[in-house]
């Protein structure tokens, strides 16, 4: 199967996003929690680096999860590639 210009622009667009949520995703599991305990302030009444590590980083993978669904929800309907529902 040939790919179409149009195929290449969705793939591109899927790869920029897909490598965009993953350095996101690095950061705030490597950098964010390995600075943390250098963080010395109350959050939400603990300290932050308890926080990050047990509620905060949680949050933004299902924030990351969320996002990307509605992206390539939006990019399968432009490229005409969406599900079609069935009533």
């Amino acid at each position: 199967m040939q790919l179409t210009e149009s195929h290449k622009q969705y793939w591109q667009k899927n790869l920029r996003m897909t490598a965009f949520l993953l350095a996101i995703w690095f950061v705030v599991t490597f950098v964010v929690g390995y600075f943390a305990r250098d963080l010395n302030f109350d959050f939400f009444g603990w300290p932050f680096s308890f926080w990050v590590g047990a509620q905060g980083s949680l949050v933004i993978y299902v924030l990351i999860i969320a996002y990307y669904a509605h992206y390539m929800n939006n990019l399968d309907k432009e490229y005409g590639c969406a599900e079609v529902e069935e009533d």
